[in-house]
C-alpha cells in the first residue's frame, strides 16, 4: 500500500468512527418486521397494501402486513448479475406485464459487457421470476393496488439495483402512494431511491455499511417453502 493509499484508508476508519454508530443488529426479520410495523403504525386503518421482495424481504412484510391488518403480495424481482462474476449487479429486473429492467449502466461500461450478453442473463431472470410466480402465487389473485397505499419491504438494501426495479414495477400500477420500508441500507443508496418513492422507512442508514447479513443474529437463507407458508398466513382479500 502506498502512503497516499494508506493515508485514505486510515482516513475512512477514522470518519467511520467517528461518524456511524455501530450498526443496529435485529435478532433476525421477523423481529425486523415487528420494528418497521411501529414505523409505519400511522397507515393502519388506510387502504394499503404490503408487497415484499422474495425471499428474505417476506418475514418482514409479513409482521408489517399483520400489524397493520393489510393484505400481503409479492413483487419478484431479480439482479441481472455480470456473467464472469454474478454477485456484482449490472442490472435488475422486476416480473410484471411488461417487466421492469433496470441497467448499472456505469458497470456495464466499466466491464464492457455487450448487449448480447446482458440480454442473455436478463432471459435467465426473467425465467426464475416466473418460476417463483409460479411456485408462490400459482392461483393467488393479487390484490388490488391502484389508488392505495402500497408499502415495498425488504430485509436491507445495497447497491439499490434491485429495490428500484420493485419500486418501478410497482408504481406502474398506479398506487396512490409509494412507500419503501427497509430495516437497513446505505445513506446513498437511499438518497436515490427517494426519488422512486414517495416516502422512505428505513430504521437505520449508514455512511459505511458492509453486507446486510451483519445487521442480524439470525439471516438464514429464506426458503421457496417459507415464503409459501407466509403467503397462506396471509390469504388475499376475498373477491
Amino acid at each position: 500500500m502506498t502512503p497516499v493509499n494508506a493515508a485514505i484508508s486510515d482516513f475512512r476508519q477514522e470518519s467511520f468512527v467517528q461518524m456511524e454508530p455501530d450498526p443496529v443488529v435485529f435478532r433476525n426479520r421477523t423481529d425486523a418486521g415487528r420494528r418497521l410495523a411501529k414505523a409505519l403504525k400511522a397507515y393502519k386503518g388506510q387502504p394499503v397494501v404490503v408487497l415484499a421482495l422474495p425471499r428474505g424481504g417476506a418475514p418482514v412484510a409479513a409482521e408489517i402486513a399483520r400489524s397493520l391488518k393489510a393484505p400481503m403480495d409479492l413483487v419478484i424481482v431479480r439482479k441481472i448479475g455480470v456473467p464472469f462474476q454474478p454477485e456484482l449487479a449490472m442490472g435488475a429486473i422486476a416480473g410484471g406485464a411488461p417487466p421492469v429492467t433496470v441497467r448499472n449502466e456505469d458497470v456495464i461500461a466499466m466491464l464492457r459487457i455487450d448487449e448480447a450478453s446482458f440480454k442473455a442473463v436478463e432471459a435467465q431472470e426473467l425465467a426464475e421470476i416466473e418460476r417463483r410466480r409460479v411456485a408462490y402465487l400459482a392461483g393467488r389473485p393479487s390484490p388490488e393496488i391502484a389508488g392505495k397505499v402500497a408499502v415495498v419491504v425488504d430485509d436491507g438494501v445495497a447497491t439499490g439495483a434491485t429495490t428500484r426495479a420493485a419500486l418501478r414495477a410497482v408504481r406502474a400500477r398506479k398506487p396512490a402512494k409509494l412507500v419503501l420500508a427497509t430495516p437497513v441500507a446505505p445513506a446513498e443508496t437511499l438518497a436515490d431511491l427517494r426519488k422512486e418513492a414517495d416516502e422512505v422507512v428505513c430504521l437505520e442508514d449508514h455512511l459505511f455499511l458492509g453486507a446486510i447479513g451483519g445487521c442480524y443474529l439470525d439471516f438464514r437463507q429464506v426458503s421457496d417453502e417459507e415464503v409459501t407458508r407466509i403467503l397462506a398466513r396471509h390469504p388475499p382479500p376475498p373477491g
